[in-house]
């Protein structure tokens, strides 16, 4: 069943891309927008069947691959990875939907994000370390190709950047993962055999730092973020909306599932250190976002100081803090998500994303209203305002890491307040006062431009005021995962000190 969230868009990648040449771009994209919308729909299916009380993997598929490597066809799902399954479908769709049907060479284009998706896809149900690799180094070269062809003025650099970071990240990953297992004994990469293994804390250690490393680059995290502004500002609309909302949250899902799960002793010995990286992380992306004119550059420095809380929560590891991380995962993927693709319709009606340029788009009758109104939502939502899902996932986070790093959690607050302050400047300059000359005549915004990020703004509502309809997938696996590890730390602890049976 989960091997057909891989292949669905892999098959309509491969059907596009053989196509005729002669089909336009409305056609090719129609096509991409069905195999799209049926995995997301199957991704719906499966979270029906899901039984949400069970903290193993679910419809798992197991199939021998290369023995002389230990690899496997180890696929399986749980409460960690069915959110973001689902955040995937639901971004890779409205992706697909937000482009231009006028774009050049639309096979190749639609193809590349079926791929995409089908890597972050087969990254998520991954249950094997090798074959979780092999799909997290198959959605670099499409995203490379995607801002390297269909980027803007400086695509080539941009993309270059991402590729070396990028390549940089999978080394180190890979390293670590080979030294798991030839260091453990393990005769496979299966993940449920690394579970059972305890190394050394010198050895944990050594391994957790190319982790860190590797997955800190993609999420990104301070001094590993210098590739996440260029390559935003360079990438189209629906590129950004996917490296924002989905494939950040590969570089977070790794800390999770391979860092916190299979390093626990070094995780424990390390925490304090990732606690006050989050503050780093998080007070720097909050103030680059403040000193900037560009709407789309704004955006996504915000990004990394938002995704400093994941990291927070994860060093904190308690139950609380780590639902939190994934909520706030869920949160950060549909909020990025929307206010890049406003911020996409205001550079494409108005032509310029300089908040020097532009002011009083909220103006009723010659401006964007609809857009104005959303982007405040959007915006309230990211500065946690109640009522939002932006505020139930970082109070979550807050709350559970509270208790165990307050100083770097108070610092992280200040975060929040940077939040409201960059995104009241863009609001304030950009939507109200008086119409600009620059952008006195506006084209028409239709509704097949405000349709994605209203559906966006009701979700996020939706979970701002029920957040059970997230927390009740994710609960169960997180607390198992979080308690298993405690028990392994303490259990250590004992033999160290000589107090275990």
């Amino acid at each position: 069943m989960l091997s057909v969230l891989i292949l669905v868009p892999l098959i309509g990648a491969a059907l596009i891309g053989f196509s005729p040449s002669g089909i336009n771009g409305k056609f090719a994209r129609g096509v991409a927008l069905v195999f799209a919308s049926i995995a997301f729909l199957w991704t719906i299916v499966l979270a029906i069947q899901f039984h949400p009380g069970e903290i193993t993997q679910q419809f798992a598929e197991s199939i021998p691959w290369v023995d002389a490597l230990g690899l496997n066809y180890n696929l399986g799902i749980d409460g960690l990875s069915l959110p973001l399954l689902a955040l995937n479908g639901l971004l890779t769709s409205i992706a697909i939907y937000s482009s231009d049907e006028s774009l050049q060479r639309p096979k190749f284009y639609y193809s590349l994000i079926l791929l995409l998706s089908a890597g972050v896809t087969g990254a998520f149900l991954a249950q094997d370390l090798l074959l979780f690799f092999l799909f997290y180094e198959l959605e670099l070269i499409p995203l490379y190709l995607l801002i390297a062809i269909w980027g803007g003025a400086k695509r080539g650099y941009a993309a270059t950047k991402f590729l070396i970071y990028t390549a940089v990240s999978g080394i180190l990953i890979l390293a670590s993962f080979l030294g798991m297992v030839w260091l453990s004994g393990s005769s496979n990469f299966a993940l449920a055999t690394l579970n059972a293994t305890t190394l050394p804390l010198g050895t944990q250690l050594l391994l957790l730092a190319g982790i860190l490393i590797g997955f800190g680059i993609k999420i990104p995290l301070v001094p590993f973020h210098t590739w996440l502004p260029d390559a935003h500002v360079e990438a189209s609309t629906p590129i950004s909306v996917l490296l924002a909302g989905v494939l950040l949250k590969l570089g977070t899902y790794g800390l999770l599932r391979f860092g916190m799960n299979l390093l626990p002793e070094a995780w424990n010995y390390l925490a304090p250190w990732l606690a006050t990286w989050a503050v780093v992380s998080v007070l720097y992306g909050s103030s680059c976002a403040i000193a900037q004119t560009d709407m789309k550059k704004m955006v996504a420095y915000s990004s990394i100081g938002h995704m400093g809380y994941v990291l927070l929560a994860a060093a904190a590891a308690t139950p609380l803090s780590v639902l939190g991380a994934v909520m706030q995962m869920i949160s950060h993927g549909l909020i990025s998500a929307m206010l890049f693709l406003l911020v996409g319709v205001v550079y494409k009606k108005a032509g310029s994303r300089d908040l020097e340029v532009i002011q009083g788009l909220l103006n009723p009758e010659r401006g964007m209203p609809v857009i104005g109104s959303l982007m405040i939502v959007g915006v309230m939502a990211s500065a946690g305002i109640p009522g939002m899902l932006g505020f139930i996932s970082e109070f979550i986070v807050y709350r559970g890491s509270f208790p165990v790093f307050p100083v770097q959690t108070l610092l992280c607050m200040l975060g929040t307040g940077l939040t409201a302050v960059y995104f009241l400047i863009l609001v304030n300059r950009a939507f109200f006062g008086r119409l600009s000359a620059q952008v006195i005549n506006l084209p028409r915004v239709y509704w097949s431009d405000r349709i994605p990020p209203a559906i966006l703004a009701i979700l996020i509502v939706i979970f701002g005021i029920q957040p059970g309809w997230l927390v009740r997938w994710t609960e169960p696996t997180i607390t198992a995962m979080v308690n298993t590890q405690n028990v392994v730390v303490a259990v250590s602890l004992d033999k160290v000190m000589g107090t275990g049976d």
